[in-house]
């Protein structure tokens, strides 16, 4: 029963991907004042699946100078790990209960920066080893960000398991009382997917498509839909984690469709950063508000925990 969920869970996920992308080609298209893929299908609805055939069915590169088997096994571990880390979907049967889903939430995102680091490395291509340092040097810092504000509601649930989401959002979301921290959170996931305007593993400008740019077909696929399934999965946490973790409510996957869209919204609206402001942001602007947030959290709690007991003693 558990590989027949895990089954349905991952389907379910590429498809959601799919349309997802023809989500954003429509949005980005009318934001653009044109009309997008409206040909494929009644409203372009088979779109995703024809551009998928194209991709996967294309000519592979060959390159001259490279790593063959690494080359060709990166996109494929970054396609794998960001399936792997849907574990922790929060199933009440017939699926993993994990007690420490945060923690393993941790371990296999912190994966995910080897297939950057090996993608660009393995192509032997300038442009390619510049756009995967970019993109481990900004992972790693936002991933700092992101655990310490994750840490702080992790204090207030007592624990590592996502399904104390739910039963301590029940009378009120956490965003109502950590407002600064859900912005930091938002713009945290940003730059933790190279999503514009963090895209600087793959600045057009500069690096003419930075740590991809020798792949084509297939692995490209791979990559595109690691990509867009880590989005998902942000869009996802994020409402578990400040806006309500209702998982038996239609509002919740509502909200889960509107962060993506935040995505994209933010994509067709802003320019793209400088780097050394990307860098500057979470040094100095997003880890002091954390880690002020994450001691007041402590001594709010040591102060309710204290006073209970002593309400109690007397």
């Amino acid at each position: 029963m558990f590989l027949l969920m895990y089954m349905f869970l991952i389907i379910m996920l590429l498809i959601s991907i799919a349309y997802l992308t023809l989500l954003e080609r429509k949005i980005l298209s009318y934001m653009q004042l044109r009309k997008g893929p409206n040909k494929v299908g009644f409203m372009a609805l088979m779109q995703p699946f024809s551009d998928g055939i194209k991709l996967f069915f294309s000519e592979q590169v060959s390159l001259i100078y490279f790593n063959y088997f690494i080359y060709m096994i990166s996109p494929m571990l970054m396609f794998m790990i960001s399936l792997f880390i849907w574990c922790i979907y929060p199933y009440i049967f017939c699926m993993i209960s994990f007690s420490y889903g945060f923690m393993f939430f941790l371990c296999c995102s912190s994966m995910a920066v080897y297939g950057l680091l090996l993608c660009g490395w393995s192509s032997n291509s300038n442009y390619s080893l510049l756009g995967s340092l970019r993109a481990i040097a900004q992972v790693i810092s936002y991933e700092v960000g992101l655990v310490m504000i994750m840490i702080c509601i992790m204090i207030f649930t007592f624990g590592f398991n996502f399904f104390n989401l739910m039963d301590y959002q029940f009378y009120m979301w956490f965003v109502f009382f950590s407002f600064p921290l859900f912005f930091c959170w938002l713009s945290s996931c940003l730059a933790e997917v190279n999503r514009a305007p963090f895209d600087f593993a793959e600045g057009e400008s500069e690096l003419v498509s930075g740590f991809n740019i020798e792949y084509g077909g297939g692995g490209f696929a791979l990559i595109f839909l690691a990509e867009y399934g880590n989005i998902m999965l942000l869009s996802f946490l994020t409402v578990m984690i400040f806006l309500g973790c209702d998982l038996y409510s239609l509002l919740f996957y509502f909200k889960c469709i509107f962060i993506s869209f935040w995505f994209i919204w933010v994509r067709a609206t802003l320019p793209r950063f400088r780097y050394d402001k990307l860098m500057y942001m979470i040094w100095k602007m997003f880890l002091p508000l954390s880690l002020n947030y994450f001691i007041f959290f402590i001594g709010f709690i040591f102060f309710m925990v204290t006073g209970f007991y002593f309400i109690n003693l007397g």
